[in-house]
């Protein structure tokens, strides 16, 4: 007797993919990180120890970059080495530029500022605003809950309890601040008007005038003479740059030196605790020479 015998196949519902992710710089890479949770680990481009103005991208990077669910980016203002490997996209890929993004606060610089960067009228170091970081959150979470609709849920949480981490760290932030508002502080270059402006500090200039350009001996002269007189408290050298022209400018003034600030926290460990991180190490390292 012969037997017939019928299979049958249970349909399986398919499992969302979660987007693939690709950021810029670490501030932005643990924020999207903190977002995505345990479902996934934004790819970051930006080298430990690289410079975010002047990045040339791996071909395995520009790949990553084309195969993206997702590109997540302050933008062209901060990191034009990214512009050129997004155009690669398919048409209708996702990107989110967050200094472009609705509910950013965007800050101008100032004369000065406007001679001397490459990045146009607006400062694009805003991820150092707080306020912004929340902001972007909420956005960075829209954004993956369209792409992922599946996941929604996890994602909105994950910005929300990460919002909230933002505005306790803002709070101890303001707290080891007050201090020192009010003191004079002089920077290797104009990067900190968004953290100057949220914590009440007085950037009073920048040793260099544009990210790429050294300054002039008029320039150092003029600096000189503020210092003489008793118009700095401090002066931060950058952990990307040389600090002999802060060394040279402070000797025999008695003006004190500062660690080196760090403001896209090149230096750092990415992943989720960055941000947090980051802006700690500023606050500190400021608090730390300022309130001396």
């Amino acid at each position: 007797m012969r037997y017939i015998i019928t299979l049958f196949m249970t349909a399986t519902p398919a499992v969302a993919e979660v987007p693939s992710v690709v950021t810029d710089i670490p501030p932005v890479q643990a924020l999207v990180a903190q977002v995505m949770g345990d479902l996934g680990s934004p790819e970051l481009l930006l080298a430990k120890g690289a410079d975010e103005h002047d990045f040339q991208l791996r071909p395995s990077q520009a790949g990553a970059v084309a195969d993206a669910g997702l590109v997540v980016w302050i933008g062209p203002e901060l990191t034009p080495w990214l512009a050129g490997a997004l155009e690669t996209r398919p048409e209708g890929a996702a990107s989110l530029a967050l200094l472009e993004a609705e509910g950013t606060l965007r800050r101008e610089y100032g004369e000065q500022g406007e001679k001397g960067h490459d990045h146009g009228p607006i400062d694009p170091h805003a991820w150092l605003a707080p306020d912004n970081a929340e902001v972007w959150l909420g956005l960075i979470a829209g954004e993956l809950s369209r792409l992922d609709p599946e996941h929604a849920a996890i994602y909105r949480a994950n910005a929300a309890a990460a919002g909230k981490q933002v505005a306790a760290l803002d709070d101890e932030i303001a707290g080891k601040l007050a201090p020192v508002k009010g003191r004079a502080l002089l920077t290797y270059h104009d990067a900190f008007g968004y953290f100057g402006d949220h914590y009440g500090l007085d950037f009073v200039g920048s040793v260099a005038l544009g990210d790429a350009s050294s300054p002039g001996a008029a320039r150092l002269v003029e600096l000189r003479g503020e210092i003489e007189a008793g118009g700095v408290t401090c002066l931060f050298p950058e952990v990307q740059h040389d600090p002999a022209l802060l060394e040279q400018l402070a000797e025999g003034t008695g003006v004190r030196i500062g660690g080196a600030l760090d403001p896209v926290g090149s230096s750092l460990e990415p992943g989720p605790g960055a941000y947090a991180a980051l802006l700690r190490g500023l606050a500190g390292t400021i608090a730390e020479c300022a309130g001396g």
